[in-house]
């Protein structure tokens, strides 16, 4: 009896190994399935985010000092991104809209972005993808000079746009970097404000201004911390045919930092280079809380 039970007992925890041997080598096998599937996902994935940020300032009787101050800013980010056997796509379109009110003051623009970056790879070898990117940029709204009051800008008016073949270097959705060594630019403006001057590099009386040159395109997206995200656009750009040792600069840095579902603190700084809008950098910053929706 004592060999039969003992015999039992020794089949039962064999069982027992085995099973949980075999359960083991399923759950590999199923998370390698998973990864081989996600590795090569087919079709389109997007996603994207709507931002309200609000900033609000009000004094009374405050020996300190003080102006009451009010500041609102739309912001849309959205990608959708397509991707099969050797072929990717990726899209990103990014508008920002912002007013900001000081007391005794007219309303003024805080921001006024419109974006457009497309950029198709095939790839050649390892995380390199022969490339081809177009890339559109615009405001929504009209600007103006603050001490003349006349409009400098409006929708569409200045647009660039730039497009090339290149080299992709893609690690994932959320790192890399495309080289454009043959890229051409074109920048567009309504003729009445180049009609006594030089707009936006548009020559005097004309409406367009076409440039070839080198781009690099870059972008990082990386969370150190929980709930906290970091994403890195640049964009450079040399223009061979006139002083291409001035090189355009575009960096913008988004900072989210998660608070739950719908709220956010949230931080946005751009600092732009072209000399042929200004003779120095551009910059524009913007902090508050944000009130999230994801679609």
């Amino acid at each position: 009896m004592k060999i039969h039970l003992t015999t039992l007992l020794f089949v039962l925890i064999s069982n027992i190994a085995f099973a949980q041997e075999s359960e083991k080598e399923i759950l590999k096998k199923t998370e390698e399935s998973s990864k081989t599937l996600s590795e090569k996902a087919i079709g389109w994935k997007s996603g994207g985010i709507f931002t309200l940020l609000a900033n609000q300032s009000s004094f009374s009787n405050w020996l300190g000092g003080g102006q009451n101050s009010f500041a609102g800013n739309l912001g849309i980010n959205y990608d959708f991104n397509y991707k099969k056997d050797n072929l990717t796509w990726d899209n990103k379109i990014t508008a920002g809209y912002g007013l900001t009110k000081l007391s005794g003051q007219n309303i003024q623009k805080s921001d006024d972005r419109l974006q457009f970056n497309s950029i198709v790879g095939k790839k050649a070898s390892g995380n390199w993808y022969y490339s081809l990117f177009f890339n559109f940029k615009s405001q929504l709204d009209s600007g103006f000079d603050l001490a003349s009051g006349l409009k400098t800008s409006h929708f569409f008016s200045p647009a660039y746009f730039q497009f090339g073949p290149g080299m992709l270097w893609k690690k994932s959705d959320n790192l890399k970097v495309n080289f454009a060594p043959a890229t051409s630019k074109l920048i567009v403006v309504d003729q009445q404000f180049t009609q006594f001057g030089t707009s936006f590099g548009v020559e005097q009386g004309k409406i367009s201004r076409y440039e070839f040159g080198a781009a690099i395109n870059g972008y990082y997206k990386f969370s150190p911390i929980e709930n906290v995200t970091f994403e890195n656009i640049l964009n450079l750009y040399s223009n061979y045919l006139d002083k291409p040792q001035n090189v355009d600069i575009d960096y913008t840095l988004n900072i989210n930092m998660k608070i739950n579902k719908i709220l956010s603190t949230n931080f946005a700084f751009q600092t732009l280079y072209d000399d042929n809008a200004f003779s120095g950098f551009q910059t524009r910053q913007t902090f508050g809380l944000g009130l999230n929706y994801a679609f």
